[in-house]
């Protein structure tokens, strides 16, 4: 008989997600401090309860049910409220109480950084109990975890303009085409052509870029990467060229790893944003971090 959702055990809900962040019951053991046998009664117990299997585990290995993957989203949810509830019982003096989940790019700028740091600092000076967390997402994850209210505030540059999010401009960074040392540009570089370097091959990112100045066919673009780190490293080989953030590249063209292609032909700007969901109710967190982070860039020196 399946259990009414409140007579659910807490204990066996976390047993089980535990289990599901390990990826198995044996990988589970040090994490609960319990044996595996116990763990099985449980994960048993906790199916009988909700009426259905929430994971396959034998000798064939460890794995989710399609319904275990579901239970398993809504499972960490609830824990995750649970959280809060108790930060907000022992905070009950506390203005601000909860939590807030910030969203960046890989490798932001570091005016970014500083302003975002800057604006935490000013936070915590608040009489606040808030949990702080940061994830760092290619853009359209961070839109999409924005717009479906998993994430509170994010920092990238966006192109897609989803209707539940709203979006505040912050800054342009300067993106530049580069080549590595052992590639044949390179011994010509800062005076090559768009014209030229279209005909080689180039790297890209695994998501589009806005404004973006590409080869001038897809062809050419033989080589994907998710982040920054992951562009250089084919940057570098010597077989393809890739545009990298200036700042970013600067290091690497100092120790002649790299060098600009033609900064002023082969470049373009990004703009980067600051984004957060649009709200139907107030959400007293986020009205006071963008408070302080107003203030934390009107004292940026950039």
């Amino acid at each position: 008989m399946r259990a009414n959702v409140s007579d659910l055990d807490l204990r066996l809900i976390r047993i089980f997600v535990a289990v599901a962040e390990a990826k198995g019951l044996s990988e589970a053991q040090a994490t609960l401090n319990i044996g595996q046998p116990t763990i099985s009664v449980h994960l048993a117990t906790l199916e009988s309860r909700v009426g259905f299997r929430l994971c396959e585990r034998g000798r064939s290995g460890f794995r989710l049910t399609p319904k275990g993957e579901k239970f398993l989203v809504a499972a960490s949810t609830l824990l995750n409220t649970v959280t809060d509830f108790g930060v907000s019982v022992r905070n009950m003096d506390k203005t601000l109480v909860g939590s807030f989940r910030l969203g960046l790019i890989d490798h932001p700028p570091a005016r970014m950084v500083t302003q975002i740091s800057s604006g935490i600092s000013s936070f915590r000076r608040r009489n606040e109990a808030v949990r702080f967390s940061i994830a760092v997402l290619p853009p359209p994850h961070l839109e999409d975890l924005l717009s479906r209210g998993e994430l509170d505030l994010a920092f990238s540059y966006f192109w897609r303009r989803l209707p539940s999010v709203e979006y505040h401009p912050l800054f342009k960074e300067r993106q530049i085409a580069c080549c590595g040392s052992e590639h044949p540009l390179f011994a010509k570089a800062g005076h090559v052509q768009a014209e030229e370097a279209a005909g080689y091959e180039w790297t890209w990112r695994s998501y589009p870029l806005p404004n973006g100045m590409v080869a001038n066919s897809n062809e050419k673009i033989t080589a994907i990467a998710d982040d920054m780190d992951a562009v250089a490293v084919f940057i570098m080989s010597g077989r393809y060229l890739g545009y990298l953030p200036e700042q970013f590249s600067r290091p690497y063209i100092n120790r002649k790893l790299l060098s600009a292609l033609n900064a002023k032909v082969l470049g373009y700007d990004v703009q980067f944003e600051m984004a957060h969901r649009r709200q139907s109710g107030r959400n007293e967190v986020l009205l006071a971090f963008l408070q302080d982070l107003k203030v934390a860039r009107r004292i940026d020196l950039h």
